[in-house]
């Protein structure tokens, strides 16, 4: 009998651990169904039937058993596995896959009391077993790692895994291997959450530091906002078990990006931040930092430092300034972790980790969070994964309501687009906190893949100091007042078990008071010896002057040598006939039988910077080629599509060249080069706007990042954003870059707005903004038809002689003493001014082109002035609507530099909402009347 019980045991499909071998084989199969063997091909199709869904796995499992018990009914029946037997054993199986699938939803993870309903189908009713199947013994699929277990134990493993203080989302990830790593580290040893001794005291004395600051600051500074992290106390054990484990890992530098809810707790309890120094900043008497004019307040402020991790390892941490547009922060810190991955080089992914927190209204109501995930393993924009932790005060901003806050069931939702895992911790059992942010930690080194932390706690208090939540969520605050702090409540644990005396817990509180009062550091040790590396590397640029001088000619062999190296290209490489024809002509350029265009200049501008070891890093939506289709930095084999970068290949010891066509992001992708650019300051980072009022859509970082970065918080950056701007009829959305916004966030020489018109003027723009001891950001009113524009061409000269000049003087051969009327502009309008001039032949105008509108070249606009002694009348002239453009926000600058005697008149489009129409024919007759009210102060010329 027992050769026959043997025999079924090797051959039933069903039979012991062979159900999870099914399951597994299946799973593969709806992967990759060449990846299992023909026979199981076959017996999947069948049981499938054509589904275009995922067929349950359990019952797959359970299709094998019928089959089983058929081809084996005798022997079966002999030893007793009946139909109904192997029907139980698949209910079972789907027992247990219910709870992985659906266990967090019942989960007791919330310090307020479960809200959810338990859901029917995990009752065991629901699959048929009852009472009496509670001590029969089933297979588990080495659930806590045991092979068969009475249904009651393995019920209750089951709840104790994904029932408890942890709801473990992750069935959503479609990665068979990820699940299954998963599931071993929940399941192989039942989530044991228990601490060893030290590190349960070392626990307890991150919760008093975490309450005591806060209650410290409530007594000492009354009323004043800070944006208390009362109620969600265990972040900082999360913060300090991810630090010293990164560290012990092998991680040098951590990022932290976080909104204000507590920050400042994070700032003085977790990267040593001196508690004297936070309450001068509260007291109002701190000093600004070098290069700070206006400051900001306290719970925006950054800070870093190095601790100090298991075995003596140093971290360094950086916390990222943060305006009050909350998730905004989170493009910037991975651009500024990417930056830094890119410095370590080999394995910099896992040297350098970013961390996110963020609140729950903002996690699911915010686009850029969406926008974060999506680029997390995309090639220009991973870091290899990001620990994201959510402090879930299940009400978001106090007065609201979940059910108006998101329409999904958690807010963490949104992350499964990139099916990240999400553990769904209660923040008042420190112990499970533990547990997870070590998962998440080995997670996101196992994997490099985004992993999401939800703490699920509460505000102690409202959104502020000031607020009063019980007057909105009065039902939620009579429960929150008589809940014991997250403290309190392990400090008691502790105490019952023995592990520590009630008057130990009150000289922990006492001791950290003291140390709060003297003023003193109460973190870990903050190592002081020696300097991080990269802290000075921007000091030589403060106080630097935009008119700083620098060499940005090249030498005529340099240019030939760069565009040789780009027009070699890997054998066979076959290049679109039009490329091909773009390549030739460039080829021209180099020998000086062509006129230079933009896209040669452009190019050349990066290939001398790259030879002369700068990096360079473009990012934008339509880069490679250009949207216009000029740059074409990327080239494409027509036989394979596979791509060639020449800018990569151009010498031996050159810059490092990132293009990078980029995810249909506006704010992301901006934060994210924002980012990266205040990390490296010799890397010219360039993005590009695929028409430039798109950069509408990242306002938020113009305004609270690009243009006064450096004011609040002394953060220099030198980004360019190239936006293309000019009116050629195709209509509002299309044609402005809005160039008035830039002009008006210009102030105290924070950032440079140029309008290049000739290819020579890109080349040097380009190269000035990184030979020069000088780092600010630069906006681009980049062109669309002068890229291929008759006059608008340069000579090798050009870039071998010239440098960019802020002001273009007039360039035909007019006589200075009779001019009396002198148009100036920005821009493509230019041209079409010097076209009609040249044709109605008027030698009393001069046309001077302003490349530089901020900072304002006074002294080049006087001269430029002081060359007509007759002039008259000057005349600014724009195509955008007067209320646009430059006009409101420059006109000053004129009055403040023309004589008495000159009159001062506006030509261009009135003032309009939109900044263009859209019917053509309406465009080229506005376009004519503002050439015309330009050159003869009327619009019907002669």
């Amino acid at each position: 009998m027992s050769k026959l019980l043997k025999l079924f045991q090797d051959s039933s499909s069903l039979y012991g651990s062979n159900a999870g071998f099914v399951e597994n084989l299946y799973e593969r199969f709806l992967e990759d169904p060449d990846s299992v063997e023909p026979s199981w091909q076959k017996k999947f199709s069948e049981i499938h039937n054509g589904a275009d869904y995922e067929t349950p796995h359990s019952p797959v499992v359970e299709r094998f058993a019928q089959l089983a018990l058929k081809s084996q009914g005798r022997l079966a029946k002999l030893q007793g596995f009946t139909e109904e037997s192997v029907k139980k054993q698949s209910a079972v199986a789907r027992l247990i896959n219910h709870y992985r699938v659906r266990g967090h939803q019942i989960a007791a993870n919330n310090p307020l009391g479960r809200t959810l309903p338990p859901p029917p189908d995990m009752d065991p009713s629901y699959y048929g077993l009852s009472e009496p199947d509670m001590d029969t013994l089933f297979d588990t699929g080495a659930l806590y790692g045991i092979d068969r277990l009475p249904l009651r134990d393995i019920i209750a493993n089951l709840q104790e895994i994904y029932c408890g203080s942890i709801g473990s989302e992750y069935m959503h990830i479609v990665d068979t291997q990820i699940r299954r790593w998963i599931i071993n580290r929940l399941e192989s040893a039942k989530a044991n959450l228990e601490l060893e001794p030290e590190k349960k005291l070392w626990t307890l004395k991150l919760l008093t530091a975490a309450e005591g600051i806060e209650s410290h600051l409530h007594n000492r500074f009354v009323g004043q906002k800070r944006f208390s992290l009362e109620g969600g106390e265990s972040l900082i054990p999360i913060l300090d078990e991810l630090t010293q484990g990164f560290g012990e890992k092998g991680v040098n530098e951590i990022v932290i990006g976080m909104a204000h809810r507590g920050r400042l707790n994070v700032l003085v309890n977790i990267l040593g931040k001196s508690p004297a120094s936070l309450f001068n900043e509260f007291a109002g008497t701190s000093p600004l930092s070098p290069g700070v004019s206006t400051g900001d307040v306290k719970y925006h402020m950054g800070f870093s430092s190095d601790i100090s991790t298991p075995g003596g390892r140093p971290v360094h941490i950086t916390l990222a300034f943060n305006p009050s547009h909350l998730e905004i922060i989170n493009p910037v810190v991975e651009g500024s972790v990417k930056a830094r991955q890119d410095r370590a080089g080999i394995n910099g992914s896992n040297t350098v980790i970013p961390i996110l927190i963020h609140g729950d209204a903002a996690f699911s109501g915010q686009g850029i969070i969406m926008e974060t995930l999506n680029m997390s393993q995309t090639r220009a924009f991973s870091t290899g994964g990001t620990v994201h932790i959510v402090i879930n005060n299940q009400i978001g901003f106090t007065t609201s309501n979940p059910l108006d806050a998101r329409s999904t069931l958690y807010c963490t939702d949104v992350a499964s687009m990139i099916q990240a895992p999400v553990f769904h911790v209660n923040g008042d059992d420190p112990d499970a906190v533990i547990f997870v942010t070590q998962l998440a930690m080995d997670y996101r080194m196992t994997f490099n893949k985004d992993v999401v932390i939800d703490l699920i706690c509460y505000r102690r208090l409202g959104h502020n100091e000031a607020d009063e939540p019980s007057t909105t969520q009065p039902l939620m605050y009579k429960k929150i007042r008589k809940l014991k702090t997250t403290r309190k409540l392990y400090a008691e644990k502790l105490i019952k078990t023995g592990l520590i005396t009630h008057e130990q817990a009150t000289e922990l509180e006492q001791n950290y008071q003291k140390l709060l009062e003297a003023g003193e550091v109460v973190s870990r040790p903050v190592l002081t010896d020696g300097p991080y590396p990269y802290t000075n590397q921007w000091n030589k640029f403060l106080g630097s002057d935009w008119k700083s001088a620098c060499n940005t000619a090249v030498s005529m062999d340099r240019l030939r040598f760069c565009n040789d190296r780009m027009q070699r290209l890997p054998t066979g490489f076959e290049m679109h006939p039009r490329v091909a024809k773009v390549m030739d002509n460039r080829r021209k350029m180099a020998a000086g039988a062509m006129p230079l265009d933009w896209g040669f200049a452009e190019n050349m501008a990066y290939a001398t910077l790259l030879t002369e070891k700068y990096h360079v890093r473009l990012t934008g939506q339509d880069v490679g080629r250009g949207t216009f289709v000029h740059r074409h930095a990327v080239l494409h084999n027509q036989l394979h599509n596979k791509t060639y970068t020449p800018l990569k290949h151009l010498d031996k010891d050159q810059g490092n060249a990132q293009i990078f066509d980029s995810l249909l992001s506006e704010a992301g992708v901006l934060g994210f080069e924002y980012g990266y650019s205040t990390t490296m300051p010799n890397t010219l980072v360039i993005w590009e706007a695929q028409f430039g009022d798109f950069a509408n859509g990242a306002q938020v970082v113009i305004d609270q990042f690009i243009s006064s970065g450096e004011t609040k918080w002394g953060r220099m950056c030198n980004l360019v954003m190239l936006l293309p701007h000019g009116f050629e009829g195709q209509g509002p959305e299309h044609s402005s870059a809005r160039l008035e916004r830039y002009l008006q966030l210009c102030a105290e020489h924070n950032m440079q707005v140029c309008s290049p018109t000739t290819p020579a003027q890109i080349f040097h723009l380009l190269r000035r903004q990184m030979l020069r001891p000088y780092r600010k950001p630069l906006i681009i009113m980049s062109p669309k038809s002068l890229l291929r524009h008759k006059l608008a061409v340069s000579t090798l000269e050009d870039l071998t002689n010239g440098q960019f000049l802020p002001v273009i003087g007039e360039q035909d051969d007019i006589n200075p003493k009779k001019v009396t009327r002198l148009v100036m502009c920005a821009g493509k309008v230019y041209y079409d001014l010097l076209e009609t001039r040249r044709q109605d032949d008027l030698k009393h105008v001069a046309i001077a082109r302003i490349e530089q509108l901020y900072p304002f070249p006074d002294e080049l606009f006087k001269a430029e002035v002081g060359k007509y002694p007759q002039l008259k009348e000057f005349i600014w002239c724009q195509e955008e609507p007067q209320n646009q453009g430059a006009w409101y926000q420059s006109r000053h600058h004129f009055t403040d530099n023309l004589g008495a005697k000159i009159s001062m008149t506006y030509a261009g489009r009135e003032a309009s909402a939109a900044p263009a129409v859209g019917n053509f024919r309406v465009h080229i007759e506005q376009q004519k009347a503002v050439v015309q009210s330009a050159l003869y102060g009327k619009l019907s010329g002669k």
